[in-house]
């Protein structure tokens, strides 16, 4: 695990941070397969188990789309402690609030999941709206986490390319994350598979020297 003893300014290694970190997403990124229910033959009028299985598809849609998101965060996460050379108290609190986002998607993902077939129109586009809003929540938080790494001088090298295009690439996710979001009022499908496709975007490879190796290669 490492040296968990506190420096000279009260930091500490990133070790146990990351750790928690991560337990905190395999936690959220499970809960989403327990949303999906087992359906009971003839459910919603279907004819044979096949059919009341394929009735599902909200819940396949809105699991794709969080499992994508999480996924993503997650790996995006790891990049960003990568530059990361210390912990201090205010980076714990700071991942606290961002770990609170990220442990909360699964529950508008199961009420976009219940609401995204049937139901007034209204409650389908309040739950993608819903969906949306935890998602830019998610995005505001990531940006804070990493405004604050910056600001308390915790990066290994600010000037790293990879730490630059953390910050261009992460300036863009909340606003981009909302205006998504917004089309719900518009359209729900078309949001809905704009956040997937969100997803698949910030998942892409970025240019070489984005990342930056650990001391020892850890």
């Amino acid at each position: 695990m490492g040296d968990e003893t506190p420096a000279d300014d009260g930091t500490t290694t990133t070790t146990r941070l990351e750790a928690f970190s991560d337990g905190v997403f395999a936690i959220a990124i499970t809960l989403l397969i327990l949303e999906i229910k087992v359906p009971a033959v003839g459910e919603g009028g279907a004819a044979g188990l096949g059919a009341a299985l394929l009735a599902r598809w909200p819940s396949y849609v809105a699991y794709v789309v969080s499992f994508l998101t999480i996924g993503v965060i997650w790996a995006n996460h790891h990049a960003v402690m990568d530059h990361v050379r210390r912990a201090d108290r205010g980076l714990l609190m700071v991942t606290v609030f961002f770990l609170l986002a990220v442990s909360f998607l699964p529950f508008p993902t199961a009420v976009l999941a219940e609401h995204l077939a049937g139901g007034p129109g209204r409650d389908r586009t309040i739950a993608a709206l819903f969906l949306g809003g935890s998602f830019f929540w998610m995005a505001v938080a990531f940006n804070v986490l990493w405004f604050y790494i910056r600001r308390a001088g915790l990066l290994h090298d600010p000037e790293h390319p990879g730490a630059r295009t953390i910050t261009a690439n992460f300036r863009y996710g909340p606003l981009t994350y909302l205006v998504v979001t917004l089309v719900a009022l518009v359209s729900v499908p078309a949001s809905v598979a704009a956040l997937g496709l969100l997803a698949v975007y910030w998942g892409l490879p970025r240019s070489s020297g984005t990342t930056r190796a650990r001391p020892g290669g850890a």
